[in-house]
């Protein structure tokens, strides 16, 4: 994959924290925002720490269970993830650490 300044610019992060439900190409996870805000169309293309690439693509953000537009950092939502990688997702702890996608916020 190359690498276009999209993939490489990192302005969003997200700490999974609990997968609520994955599909092929779906997941509600529950995160926390550890880089933002976090904006709707926000697009992740990595797992923090690992060479794994995903394709991940914010639809929806729940914050105490009304729809918002963004999500500011250390703030935790309900989100809904579209993309390839969904199966990659799993639940972060503190004794195993926690996972993280890398992304960017969608252009101005």
């Amino acid at each position: 994959m190359t690498m276009t300044p999209e993939h490489s610019r990192i302005d969003a992060e997200l700490q999974i924290d609990d997968i609520r439900g994955t599909e092929e190409d779906r997941a509600t996870v529950v995160v926390r925002c550890i880089r933002g805000p976090v904006r709707l169309g926000a697009r992740f293309h990595r797992i923090r720490g690992t060479a794994v690439s995903i394709d991940l693509e914010l639809a929806e953000i729940l914050f105490y269970g009304r729809p918002v537009d963004e999500l500011d950092p250390s703030h935790t939502a309900l989100v809904t993830l579209h993309g390839a990688g969904t199966p990659l997702l799993v639940s972060g702890n503190k004794a195993h650490g926690w996972k993280v996608i890398q992304g960017a916020n969608p252009s101005s």
